[in-house]
């Protein structure tokens, strides 16, 4: 396959609008959908500031954000999709809203497309098997925030051929990101390693073995992490923390992915973490 100059992104929320800036400043043709207007102004909005706060620390020019800016297009039309190698789905990672997307983006796209899932936790052989041609389809896993997360997770569904995992990872290299490739398992790697982790912070905060404080400052001094585990729920979200948990504890059948009841009963609290203003932590 040929190198990738151009591509599209569906979804112009926190990750979509991150993704969209990493191809843009790297130099490729974005065409940013999202079914609202106010949500394509938002992210773009989100966006210009991102480059404000990196031209302010002189890690990019005023033309670098200028230029950068002037190769994202945005559309609510799926149909501005159509001659595109590449669409990766950017939305919340939720099941049916994500295989609506992927049949939408099928619908349109030729059959030499690729088209990719940033999905965090769900099955890309699931979503593969929605679209007539599987084998182009892949997860392409961002963290957040994409702009300075160096890390992405290449998800090989069952029935991705090696031609779209291979343009793929030079993709992922061409944008000056470090691609890892991942089996499809839930959660793949990073969150199959961390989620649980943060899980055990939540049971030993609810057994009152120390405060949120200390549990937190004994993980970043003890085991050299730049954010605690409290914290870093708080970051990601409750809500979220526990929907994967959930995930995890439904596809493995293991006692040790257990939701710990603390977290969960704040979830149900609705102290969300950062987004509602409280979580572990008050903001």
């Amino acid at each position: 396959m040929s190198t990738i100059q151009s591509l599209g992104v569906v979804g112009a929320g926190i990750m979509g609008g991150g993704i969209a800036q990493v191809f843009a400043a790297a130099g490729l043709e974005v065409t940013l959908i999202d079914l609202h207007q106010a949500a394509l102004e938002k992210g773009l909005q989100s966006i210009a500031n991102s480059l404000d706060r990196l031209v302010k620390k002189e890690k990019i020019t005023p033309q670098d954000k200028f230029d950068t800016l002037a190769r994202i297009k945005q559309s609510t039309s799926y149909s501005d999709l159509k001659d595109l190698p590449l669409v990766i789905e950017a939305a919340t990672d939720n099941k049916e809203l994500k295989e609506k997307i992927i049949k939408l983006i099928s619908d349109v796209v030729s059959p030499n497309t690729i088209i990719a899932s940033n999905t965090s936790s769900l099955s890309v052989t699931e979503l593969a098997a929605l679209d007539q041609h599987p084998e182009r389809v892949i997860g392409m896993h961002f963290f957040n925030p994409p702009p300075l997360m160096a890390l992405v997770e290449i998800i090989r569904g069952l029935q991705t051929s090696d031609a779209t995992h291979e343009t793929i990872y030079k993709l992922a290299k061409q944008i000056g990101k470090e691609p890892i490739t991942v089996k499809n398992s839930p959660g793949f790697v990073v969150n199959r390693i961390l989620v649980p982790m943060i899980n055990e912070a939540f049971f030993v905060l609810a057994e009152g073995l120390a405060s949120p404080e200390d549990i937190d400052a004994g993980m970043k001094l003890g085991c050299n992490q730049p954010i605690g585990p409290l914290a870093l729920a708080d970051l990601i979200g409750l809500d979220t923390c526990l929907a994967v948990l959930e995930v995890y504890f439904n596809n493995f059948n293991d006692s040790k992915y257990r939701p710990c009841p603390l977290l969960r009963e704040m979830v149900a609290a609705g102290y969300l973490g950062r987004k509602s203003g409280r979580g572990v932590f008050q903001y």
